[in-house]
């Protein structure tokens, strides 16, 4: 395994991630996600990601009890939670201290963990005065309660803000940025961010480095039985992957299998390694739901060192997705 630097913090995660979402408590019991969470341990994953909206709190509950089971010391790994969509109250939304506070305690207690390593602000809320949610994190980090927080999904200039507030009130400012980013969506990565990596150190948590599955060519030629698409509650995704914009990208996919069939690497594996190839990408979070499929991409690792310039210039040639770089100032 690959270890990074999450940003200029002094805490290392792997380059590969595992994460919960639409799996646990959708598409896996208790049995199914501690085989693929004892299959990322084994293989150096030392980071597992949660929320507390993933299937309304149960992937939390399920992962702490494969955790208590497990009983794999505490310092060899790292675990996170996110507070935003924790219920359908005004009180259960939202990032006010109220909230924050009460979805740190309730995802302690559903992991059954005395502290959470990495806690996010799902979402920004233009609701609350973001020095309020800054001064919560640190209070929540002086408590013992969360060692670094961090946002997901917010622009640069949310995140500029909450170091502003930090730095103003002396408190803990975010140390990462937990961002959609694939070979689809780069532009906050590529060009948002590039300013807050230079000056803050800012860290990142990438999600989705398959493009929701799109980029393991899956979906090719149909909705496979039992995928997320296939899910009642994941339609959205579906009719954005039918969509015309989708299918565009379908086709890109089916390109770049000839890229990757040229490296001796799947399609799959060809994806998280360009994702691993920018060096302000902290930790991939890799996704499945079964044991086959993350050993596929746990070996995405054996495809970065092949990530050439030549190789990156092919890949953007057929995506043709690279965001236009910042205006100089």
């Amino acid at each position: 395994m690959l270890y990074r630097r999450l940003g200029r913090s002094g805490l290392k995660l792997s380059a590969l991630s595992f994460g919960s979402w639409v799996t646990f408590g959708t598409q896996l019991d208790d049995r199914g996600a501690g085989e693929l969470m004892r299959i990322a341990y084994d293989a150096g994953v030392n980071f597992f990601d949660n929320a507390e909206v993933y299937a309304n709190g149960e992937s939390e509950r399920m992962m702490g009890r494969v955790l208590e089971r497990m009983r794999w010391p505490r310092d060899s790994y790292c675990v996170s939670s996110k507070v935003f969509w924790g219920g359908k109250l005004p009180t259960q939304r939202g990032l006010s201290r109220k909230h924050v506070v009460e979805a740190c305690h309730a995802a302690l207690e559903r992991l059954k963990v005395d502290h959470l390593d990495l806690f996010f602000c799902h979402r920004p809320d233009p609701e609350t005065p973001v020095a309020e949610t800054v001064r919560a994190m640190h209070d929540l980090v002086a408590q013992g309660k969360i060692l670094y927080w961090g946002t997901s999904e917010w622009s640069a200039e949310e995140i500029a803000e909450a170091y502003g507030a930090a730095h103003r009130d002396h408190l803990t400012p975010p140390t990462t940025e937990q961002p959609q980013y694939n070979l689809f969506e780069r532009a906050k990565v590529e060009r948002d961010y590039l300013r807050l990596f230079d000056t803050f150190g800012l860290g990142t948590t990438i999600w989705s480095p398959l493009a929701s599955g799109v980029l393991t060519g899956k979906y090719a030629r149909h909705v496979p039985q039992g995928s997320r698409l296939s899910l009642a509650e994941y339609g959205w995704l579906k009719e954005r992957v039918e969509s015309p914009e989708g299918r565009q990208r379908i086709a890109k996919a089916r390109a770049l299998e000839e890229v990757a069939k040229d490296l001796g690497a799947s399609l799959a594996q060809l994806s998280i390694a360009w994702c691993l190839a920018n060096p302000n990408v902290s930790t991939a979070i890799l996704g499945a739901t079964k044991p086959a499929q993350l050993q596929e991409n746990l070996a995405a690792l054996e495809v970065l060192p092949r990530m050439t310039k030549e190789v990156l210039a092919r890949i953007d040639g057929i995506v043709g997705t690279s965001p236009v770089p910042p205006k100089s100032e």
